[in-house]
């Protein structure tokens, strides 16, 4: 597809009138079966009118914005609770930074039905309030093509502008959207901005993709685990919105990452099996976590498999829940936050309480030693409650007998 950065030239040298009529052409090339240039939309537009052609869609017919079922409604809110919070700040920043712009926000699940909406709504102009309400399906099957079934069909960041719309009714919207993806990797649903009558703006798809990222990175952070790796390449200042983030469990597993880390040591989304980080990374695995311990501001060298190498800096969180997992909170809108920075331990229901400086592994054989106490010694029963296997158990107390001797 055309990205943002090759659509603006073009549309800054453009009219309007000129670019409307561009559009125009191109509508009637592929809907009406005239002849075709292929330079006036982006590819993924003329796929999404083939799909609405294919399901017996007319560009005239009228369109109506219906509310999914109540029950659906329940579903869709509970199933997009955790997205919906850790979206939340953001929308909020996103709404001043477009706040005289005559745009609004929207956040969907991944059907394409709204879970959330924030900025200026003009409530008193039926085209805003048509879409901008809860429970609205504005997926493609539902609405044709638009910004927000475009960024979920395609898994990429869009900009649509009037006329490319797949129904007439809809030509007085412009959209940028933007998919959102889960720690493993799934779509799970959409960030869109929407004005009405507005001029052509496709330098928003940067900042609904940027801020969609920022979604991704608050989620991924919320999600329990012991260790934080921000990557990036060599010459790359780590610990900005730019950083890949992979979160690890007490055994090296990884929990999670975010768009950045996949695309920067490709691996499969939606693995059937959680990986261990030494499969990814041709290091031992242990050291992260002695730095994460020392705090080192340093940044760590991260040879991969296929040779190339990564830099990046381990940190350990927060206690987040009884297993013995720490959690990094995000801070502010980038996530920025000082390679001095030392995390405080909180106090946890149940759990002992141990001092800012203590080091992890000696923290972590307490715990054990306290789960394995709490259970009468049963191995078995700590470590379901710790959610490690009996090995693990057997291990980590192990070691920590041999240091003490």
């Amino acid at each position: 597809m055309l990205s943002a950065a090759a659509l603006t030239p073009t549309v800054a040298t453009l009219s309007p009138d000129r670019r409307h009529a561009l559009i125009a052409q191109a509508r009637t090339a592929v809907l009406h079966g005239g002849p075709q240039t292929g330079t006036e939309v982006a590819p993924w537009i003329t796929r999404s009118w083939q799909r609405c052609l294919a399901q017996g869609m007319q560009p005239a017919r009228r369109v109506v914005f219906e509310q999914v079922s109540a029950a659906a409604q329940n579903r869709s809110r509970d199933q997009s609770h955790r997205l919906v919070t850790a979206a939340r700040p953001v929308l909020e920043q996103l709404a001043r930074a477009i706040g005289g712009m005559r745009y609004f926000a929207l956040l969907t699940d991944a059907h394409g039905v709204v879970v959330d909406v924030l900025g200026t709504l003009d409530r008193q102009d039926p085209r805003a309030t048509a879409i901008g309400r809860i429970g609205v399906d504005l997926s493609e099957a539902a609405v044709g093509t638009t910004a927000i079934g475009a960024a979920l069909a395609e898994l990429q960041p869009v900009w649509l502008h009037r006329g490319e719309h797949f129904f007439d009714d809809n030509s007085s919207y412009s959209c940028a959207g933007a998919p959102l993806f889960d720690p493993q990797g799934h779509c799970m649903g959409m960030l869109d901005l929407t004005g009405i009558d507005v001029p052509e703006r496709p330098e928003l798809s940067h900042l609904v993709a940027h801020s969609a990222r920022a979604v991704e990175d608050a989620l991924l952070l919320a999600t329990p685990h012991v260790l934080l790796l921000r990557l990036n390449w060599p010459g790359c200042m780590l610990g900005s919105d730019a950083d890949g983030l992979m979160l690890l469990d007490a055994e090296g597993h990884i929990v999670g990452c975010n768009t950045a880390a996949r695309q920067l040591i490709p691996q499969p989304l939606h693995a059937s099996a959680q990986r261990h980080c030494s499969e990814l990374l041709a290091c031992p695995w242990p050291q992260l976590f002695d730095a994460a311990a020392r705090q080192h501001t340093a940044p760590l060298d991260l040879p991969l498999w296929s040779g190339l190498r990564l830099h990046g800096m381990a940190r350990k969180g927060s206690w987040s829940s009884s297993k013995a997992v720490f959690r990094e909170v995000p801070h502010g809108f980038g996530r920025a936050e000082s390679d001095a920075t030392t995390s405080s331990v909180r106090q946890s229901p149940g759990l002992p309480t141990y001092p800012t400086t203590a080091p992890l592994r000696a923290a972590e054989a307490a715990m054990i030693r306290k789960a394995v106490t709490d259970a009468k010694g049963n191995v078995a029963e700590a470590a379901r409650a710790l959610g490690i296997s009996r090995a693990t158990v057997y291990r980590k107390l192990g070691a920590a007998k041999r240091k003490i001797d």
